[in-house]
């Protein structure tokens, strides 16, 4: 069967609060004889930062010498991002007899992730990996991926997001994704919110599991040089500079998780600067330059990352004669995106990114700052047409969107 077949297949069973559950997913996994406990895991939930953590987390163990699955969402070009093992993508022939095997076994009706997710594990036992760096998908207490028994967990940073879902507060929020901790095992977390940390440390304590919390610049830079020629610069503590081609101040922050993660598992310093100094993150402010402007990617797609990002990017040379084009998805708080972008922009195209979840023209009018000049283009690759038009372009808030684009680029 063709990887299109399958994965358009697959993509129908899309849809939150329908699926196995928990128990139908253990269920699933023992009749797959048990591929999650073939490998060491990592598990990385996080509101923010949790991708690129799996990223860093998955190259460092990978320059340490080790054999290295890496489970990621959203893809932004091919699903097939989704299941690495040492950077490399499965195969789409892979892909298909991954998620194939799965259906054989298949009783209940997995939903999308959960088939995802399986295919992924099974994949990784029949290849023989020696650690998988796993990320959740959707908070973490009722994640499929939480069937899982890592050997170190992390929380990357909490912010609010998927509200409908996991809660209208950050302690709400936190408690669902502290819900990945397990009895004994330790716990990282980036995540800086007293009433987040709180939940965070309240359920470390029953688990009785050891818990380490992350600041900036913790526990190796002493500053950092945000962007020098395409780069972030952290001067460590004892007097190096590493030098990062993940840009913005989220990045360093990262860093100092995945720094602390990789001393957890025994890495050495080395592997780590190895790992930081190389990994690829694509669609996390990415600057890419071509023949006829400079653009800059961005995921941002909740009010927090475009916050930081906004931050980040008074720092950056780009600030004059850019265009903006942005679009949302329609569960996310994009009237707040929306006030935080606007007032940077002098051209603004307002689009509908590739998903059957995107806001569309009534629900972005509803929210548009007062005063706002936008241009609303619906087909996005219209609205792509009109922004590479400019010398530099910000496309941001949704990886679906970003992903759309970056495709048409044909990196």
């Amino acid at each position: 069967m063709s990887f299109d077949i399958v994965f358009n297949y697959i993509l129908k069973r899309s849809g939150i609060g329908c699926g196995a559950g928990l128990d139908g997913f253990g269920e699933l996994l023992e009749r797959l004889g048990n591929p999650q406990q073939q490998y060491k895991i990592i598990h990385v939930a996080g509101t923010n930062g949790k991708g690129s953590v799996s990223a860093m987390l998955a190259r460092t163990l990978e320059c340490a010498g080790y054999k290295t699955g890496l489970f990621v969402s959203p893809h932004l070009v091919s699903p097939t991002e989704r299941i690495q093992i040492n950077s490399k993508a499965i195969s789409k022939p892979r892909f298909s007899q991954a998620v194939l095997e799965v259906f054989q076994e298949e009783e209940e009706e997995l939903n999308f992730f959960e088939i995802l997710t399986a295919a992924a594990l099974w994949y990784f036992a029949k290849q023989q990996v020696q650690y998988v760096v796993l990320e959740t998908g959707l908070g973490g207490r009722k994640d499929p991926t939480n069937v899982c028994r890592p050997v170190l967990s992390v929380i990357t940073s909490i912010g609010l997001d998927h509200m409908q879902y996991l809660g209208s507060s950050l302690a709400q929020i936190a408690r669902e994704k502290a819900g990945i901790i397990k009895p004994g095992v330790p716990v990282i977390s980036g995540t800086v919110n007293p009433a987040a940390r709180d939940e965070i440390r309240r359920t470390a304590k029953e688990k009785n599991a050891p818990l380490y919390f992350v600041s900036e610049g913790e526990p190796f830079y002493e500053y950092a040089y945000d962007f020098v020629n395409n780069q972030t610069v952290l001067h460590t503590r004892d007097h190096q500079e590493w030098i990062l081609h993940a840009l913005g101040r989220r990045q360093t922050i990262n860093a100092c998780v995945t720094y602390q993660a990789a001393k957890r598992l025994s890495l050495s310093e080395e592997a780590v600067r190895r790992g930081l100094e190389s990994v690829c993150l694509p669609g996390r402010f990415e600057v890419i330059r071509t023949r006829d402007n400079t653009l800059v990617l961005d995921g941002a797609h909740n009010p927090q990352a475009v916050e930081l990002l906004m931050d980040f990017w008074q720092k950056t040379p780009f600030t004059h004669d850019t265009t903006l084009l942005c679009g949302f998805m329609k569960d996310k708080d994009y009237k707040k995106m929306l006030a935080l972008l606007c007032p940077h922009f002098e051209r603004i195209i307002l689009t509908v990114p590739p998903s059957a979840r995107a806001a569309n023209q009534a629900d972005l009018f509803a929210a548009l700052p007062k005063k706002a000049k936008i241009l609303f283009e619906p087909d996005w690759k219209k609205a792509w047409a009109l922004a590479k038009k400019s010398p530099r372009v910000l496309c941001t808030g949704s990886f679906y969107l970003v992903g759309a684009v970056r495709g048409k680029l044909r990196l």
